[in-house]
């Protein structure tokens, strides 16, 4: 283990070193921090600040958590009961979508470079904002500061439906690249089984689930992925106390502020890396800020898909079956609408 600098508190890395070296390796980070709310550019600084951390610990994929660009509004209700919304919740939610990223972007662009930079695979939580709606999105780079592409939330939980819109099946990607096929699903999608059965069955090696969710029975959806998907599994949450939040009566954990310190944990993190034979390679961590690490053997997708394929030989096609519907599904659809060009966005 070693200590990383951090502005506020130390990050531990803590990384796994026991692998076949005689097997193909990849070196894996998430990262569990904070956003700084309501501030992107500040954002975007922390993330650069632990993502060149992670290249100093030979990093080759680096994960960061659900939401970290734009924030995770936790424990916030922005004024809606059922037939009402609040002057305040209506004024809150500006707040929320100025502190978006368009994608593309000026953000985006610089996340790619970044990326491009410190010579790593980058999975970032963002919140995107799509004119007025916004969408909880998981944006993908690679090592040469490429944009590669971004998958949507599919289904935002319970009260996220009123900040955030669905994705849908356009945006479920895989990307084959020479560290292996990186894919992810963002938080409670993680429960969805014919999601997770798409993403298996585009060839998912290393599974990215970014989350929100710090309870201990999350470990045991994160285990059950990588045993049934015979791949990695690297889930990063982020890790907050009541003052990474703007203070009140500016921003109100609904129901429970009153009984809130400025060092109450509002999420313990929990970010962990598991292999596919359900081995935790490291964390989870619930003790602050971190950059938790593991040297994936890639070698061992092979070994455990040889007891059970479950979109190879463990599947039974002629009796279950999945189809995806993969298209955009848009509200309105121009004829002569151009298409848009396609590619690296550097």
């Amino acid at each position: 283990m070693a200590m990383v600098a951090s502005d506020n508190a130390p990050l531990l890395a803590e990384v796994d070193m026991g692998t076949d070296s005689s097997a193909p390796t990849v070196r894996a980070t998430v990262v569990q921090a904070s956003t700084i709310f309501n501030d992107t550019p500040a954002t975007l600084d922390k993330a650069e600040r632990l993502l060149a951390e992670a290249s100093g610990y030979g990093s080759q994929i680096v994960v960061f958590p659900e939401a970290f660009i734009g924030g995770y509004p936790r424990g916030t209700n922005f004024g809606v009961s059922i037939a009402n919304r609040t002057a305040k919740g209506k004024e809150d939610f500006r707040k929320y979508h100025a502190s978006a990223i368009d994608v593309p972007g000026p953000e985006v662009d610089r996340l790619a470079a970044m990326a491009g930079k410190y010579k790593v695979y980058l999975v970032m939580g963002v919140i995107e904002r799509d004119g007025y709606t916004l969408y909880c999105t998981v944006l993908f780079f690679d090592s040469q500061g490429c944009f590669l592409g971004m998958h949507r939330k599919v289904v935002p939980t319970a009260s996220e439906r009123i900040i955030w819109g669905f994705g849908d099946g356009s945006t479920i990607p895989v990307f084959q690249t020479p560290i292996g096929k990186i894919g992810a699903a963002i938080c409670w999608e993680n429960k969805m089984p014919l999601l997770r059965t798409a993403l298996y069955g585009k060839g998912i090696e290393i599974y990215c689930a970014p989350t929100a969710d710090s309870r201990d029975v999350w470990q045991a959806s994160m285990t059950h992925i990588a045993l049934e998907g015979g791949c990695f599994v690297l889930s990063a949450n982020q890790f907050c106390r009541r003052k990474d939040y703007p203070p009140p009566p500016e921003y109100v954990f609904s129901g429970i502020e009153e009984d809130l310190t400025p060092d109450s944990v509002m999420c313990a993190g929990g970010s962990v890396i598991i292999s596919p034979s359900g081995t935790v390679l490291a964390g989870p961590n619930y003790e602050g800020e971190a950059l938790i690490s593991a040297d994936l053997d890639l070698g061992e997708i092979a070994r455990e898909k040889f007891a059970f394929d479950v979109v190879g030989h463990y599947s039974r096609p002629e009796v279950l079956s999945l189809v995806v519907r993969d298209h955009p599904a848009t509200p309105v659809t121009f004829t002569s609408a151009s298409v848009k060009a396609e590619g690296c966005h550097n």
